[in-house]
């Protein structure tokens, strides 16, 4: 299986509800390092998983929709504990969709997967991935 990964970043705020989540309750920030991952069992006729140019852009487009927002006050997001692992799966979801609507340039097409990793530090993360 071959794999090329993009990076990009989210800063947001938002609030959890339940006792799990002890003070992150309350109003707060957080930053993550935005890990994206395309996975194919062969390399496209160029001799590539995907175009790196167009995957880091499509990257950045969806990852500049989600930051410098409070997602408590995203209709998408009402009543959704915006967890790590849920934002994961945001993400994932949404590149999934430009590479289905042909975003990711043709190549795309010979993806077998994405997975998408938001690091909450460099202690902590979580992942999520999904075939296509």
């Amino acid at each position: 299986m071959f794999s090329v990964t993009v990076r990009d970043h989210i800063m947001v705020a938002h609030s959890f509800r339940g006792e799990v989540f002890g003070p992150a309750q309350k109003l707060h920030g957080a930053t993550f390092v935005v890990d994206a991952t395309f996975r194919r069992p062969e390399l496209d006729d160029d001799n590539i998983v995907v175009d790196i140019g167009l995957a880091s852009q499509e990257l950045h487009a969806i990852c500049g929709a989600l930051s410098y927002r409070n997602l408590d006050d995203d209709p998408d997001f009402a009543g959704i504990n915006t967890s790590t692992e849920f934002l994961a799966k945001v993400i994932a979801d949404r590149l999934a969709a430009k590479a289905t609507a042909g975003e990711l340039g043709a190549g795309a097409n010979g993806l077998t997967g994405i997975a998408v990793t938001l690091h909450e530090s460099h202690i902590a993360w979580a992942a999520y991935e999904r075939e296509l």
